[in-house]
């Protein structure tokens, strides 16, 4: 078979067994002699620098070669082309009822969670800044330095209810004059050696004064009849000059940063930029992320189930965690499993959001259209399969839309699978587009409270970590039977475990070892 291909053209062994390829490596398997090998290694080389092109993607070199090969009318070449951009052969879309011609391996090389992590990263650009008012900035990233236009607190202020006086004057009866409130200006009240003023705590002190004396450590020696005025009160103790005052600028100075660019705007960050004054904050956009479920299957919950039908979980699952993290899901429904449905919603959704984010058709089945429609739609798929479980058909492209960066994850359909995928990628590019210096969840290292026998594949289970009471780091346990379409294994949930592949030195992890865990909520 080799020496007739080879009597039509020498490239003819690129699509032979006698040649592999693993990953971007060309493996080539030459006989045991001297003389055999030399002779198939010089029957090579002829054919070395065009497999080596189609290896790294070189596409000019590739055409070029076949264009030579094709004006001598040899050219019968094989094998599949991949260009630069990452474009891949597929079928035409009036061939996807053929089902027997449909690919039987994907064409997309299975990566690691970590590059495909950074292409995400990558690719997701930080959104422009706008500017809101402080009641709709919760969850945002500020971004421009605020900075104290005047001193907080702007005058000297009271810390307790209780008398301003003069602190040389000690223990002893004081005359009280006119009180000072929170919100008063204290205008006309001079403190003087023997007198005091009742203050109230936030209060500006009067001039002349120079400490508060709490109210529990004095006494009225004289007041008026009905109790409403006091005339005179005794200091029961001494205290030092500034005791209970808060001086000018004791808490911000004037000038002082208050927030720098980066900064996440949560309740006690929103409070501060009120306390100087702040009305509106310049801050990063959010996205909005378009969500919707694919599948002929699938029917609304609380609908009346078909024979073979089963209910939507995937959308309702994303839209509710993209609300978790204060962003915003437009609904898109559930769309059929046909080229023109899924292309009208697709396109929908590139005029309407920046992030999309469909569940299902990403596999190898043969309603599995939406790479090829993608691609029709113009969009550079990144990646197409990760090296992973679940999630192994998990699909990221970028498309230009009326002159805007579109990204799309295509997850699977299966519901576990759909919320891991979501958790490891969606959400650090939803955060890297926020503006989130670091876009990735957190890990903690947890004890195990379970025995685990490794996948073939680096797996991410789903588990719940507990501190107990006299535990140094805290243990995870299980939540039971890891299959992808298992939605119940993510109840309860509180992270994910990292765990490697399986290999001849580690097939299990027992009960006490450690693991890396990616939190997915609060402890």
């Amino acid at each position: 078979m080799i020496s007739s291909s080879l009597q039509v053209t020498p490239m003819a062994m690129l699509s032979r067994s006698v040649c592999g390829i693993r990953k971007s490596t060309l493996i080539i398997n030459l006989p045991g002699s001297v003389k055999a090998s030399q002779e198939c290694l010089r029957c090579i080389l002829p054919a070395l620098h065009h497999a080596l092109d189609l290896l790294s993607g070189d596409s000019a070199a590739v055409t070029a070669t076949h264009s030579a090969l094709a004006s001598t009318g040899q050219h019968k070449c094989s094998h599949h082309h991949k260009s630069s951009a990452g474009s891949h052969d597929h079928w035409s879309r009036g061939d996807f009822h053929k089902v027997a011609l449909r690919a039987r391996k994907s064409p997309y090389p299975m990566i690691p969670v970590e590059e495909a992590t950074e292409i995400i990263v990558k690719h997701s650009a930080v959104l422009p800044s706008v500017n809101l008012p402080l009641n709709k900035a919760l969850g945002h990233v500020i971004a421009e330095d605020v900075k104290a236009t005047q001193p907080l607190p702007p005058f000297r202020a009271s810390i307790k209810d209780g008398y301003a006086v003069i602190a040389a004057d000690g223990i002893g009866v004081r005359i009280v004059l006119d009180p000072v409130t929170a919100g008063d200006e204290p205008t006309g009240v001079t403190v003087t050696n023997g007198t005091c003023c009742r203050i109230t705590t936030g209060a500006p002190l009067p001039d002349g004064s120079d400490a508060v004396i709490q109210v529990e450590d004095t006494e009225v020696v004289e007041s008026s009849e009905d109790g409403m005025v006091e005339y005179r009160v005794k200091m029961l103790c001494d205290v030092s000059a500034g005791a209970d005052v808060r001086p000018v600028g004791c808490d911000i100075a004037a000038g002082q940063h208050v927030l720098k660019p980066g900064a996440k705007l949560g309740s006690s960050e929103l409070g501060l930029l009120a306390a100087v004054g702040v009305k509106q904050a310049q801050v990063i956009s959010k996205p909005v992320v378009a969500v919707m479920s694919t599948g002929n299957e699938l029917q609304e919950p609380g609908e009346t189930a078909k024979p073979g039908h089963i209910y939507d979980s995937n959308r309702i699952l994303l839209l509710s965690a993209l609300e978790e993290q204060g962003l915003t899901g437009k609904d898109l429904g559930i769309v059929k499993d046909n080229f023109e449905s899924l292309k009208s919603s697709l396109t929908t959704a590139l005029s309407e959001a920046d992030v999309i984010v469909t569940s299902g058709g990403v596999s190898m089945g043969e309603k599995d259209l939406l790479k090829p429609i993608l691609e029709e739609l113009g969009a550079k798929i990144l990646f197409g399969r990760v090296f992973m479980k679940p999630g192994k058909p998990t699909t990221f492209a970028q498309v230009c839309y009326e002159g805007k960066s579109k990204l799309v994850f295509a997850l699977p359909g299966n519901p576990v699978s759909c919320a891991v995928t979501f958790q490891l990628f969606v959400m650090p590019c939803l955060w890297k587009m926020s503006g989130w210096e670091n876009p990735h969840h957190n890990e903690v290292t947890a004890k195990l409270g379970f025995n685990i026998r490794l996948d073939p594949r680096p797996e991410f289970q789903r588990a719940v970590l507990k501190w107990e009471a006299d535990g140094k780091i805290p243990v995870v346990f299980s939540t039971g039977s890891q299959q992808s379409s298992r939605l119940l294994s993510m109840a309860g949930v509180n992270c994910l475990l990292k765990l490697p592949p399986r290999s001849e030195e580690c097939c299990e992890i027992t009960p006490g070892k450690t693991v890396r865990a990616l939190l997915l909520k609060h402890i």
